[in-house]
């Protein structure tokens, strides 16, 4: 039926709404290094990157490098209570089963901890749509997003004109591009229209309940 037939996604801002526990889990980081963050702190524009260039530019406003001890301090916070501070967004589920339905071979594709990423979709009972969850891993070195996806591409043994990158940041648009997959940008993330547009996304969705519509309009092509 289709073309391309391997959907890859991003997790937060695509699938999730994982913003109160990346904040929660932030404050508690810049905490144990002795720093005093508001209870409004907003992480939104910083979400979607590695989370050690995120924590780089949070801890530039204390004039601390410390990046590696915020880091543990961060994913020990994260994977204790802070990734169960994460929700579907409204629609997201119906797009998935209707994609799945369809034949369509889902992968996630996120920067997050691929263990972290594992576990968020198990509480959200999302986990079964997945040919397979893929993330970043202890060593760093899929971290980034065009090394993350073309490492999927390769261990799945797709073909890179027979994918599609759906996500809510540059960066998931830019990695798609490294690696000569085509990219959906959503507007319901993280991500701004201009950001998305001047990234080069081929397309763009407005909300959830349109993402199984524009992924199949782009597969047909």
């Amino acid at each position: 039926m289709f073309s391309i037939h391997s959907v890859l996604l991003d997790l937060d801002g695509t699938l999730i709404d994982s913003r109160p526990g990346i904040a929660a889990s932030t404050r508690a980081a810049l905490r144990s290094l002795g720093h005093a963050p508001d209870d409004t702190l907003d992480v939104t524009a910083v979400i979607g990157p590695p989370l050690q260039d995120m924590l780089r530019v949070l801890l530039q406003a204390y004039g601390d490098d410390r990046v590696d001890d915020a880091v543990l301090a961060y994913r020990q916070h994260y994977g204790d209570t802070g990734l169960f501070g994460s929700t579907l967004y409204p629609g997201i589920r119906e797009a998935v089963q209707e994609m799945h339905a369809a034949g369509l071979r889902i992968y996630l594709a996120t920067s997050k901890r691929e263990l972290f990423a594992r576990r968020i979709l198990e509480h959200l009972d999302l986990a079964s749509y997945f040919q397979a969850i893929h993330g970043s891993i202890p060593s760093g070195a899929l971290d980034h997003k065009p090394e993350l996806l073309a490492h999927i591409l390769t261990e799945q043994n797709i073909a890179a004109g027979d994918s599609l990158m759906v996500g809510d940041r540059r960066h998931d648009v830019a990695g798609a591009h490294a690696v000569r997959m085509r990219s959906l940008g959503v507007l319901w993330g993280y991500g701004s229209r201009d950001e998305l547009e001047t990234a080069g996304a081929d397309r763009l969705v407005e909300n959830p309940d349109d993402l199984a519509r524009a992924v199949f309009a782009m597969l047909k092509r």
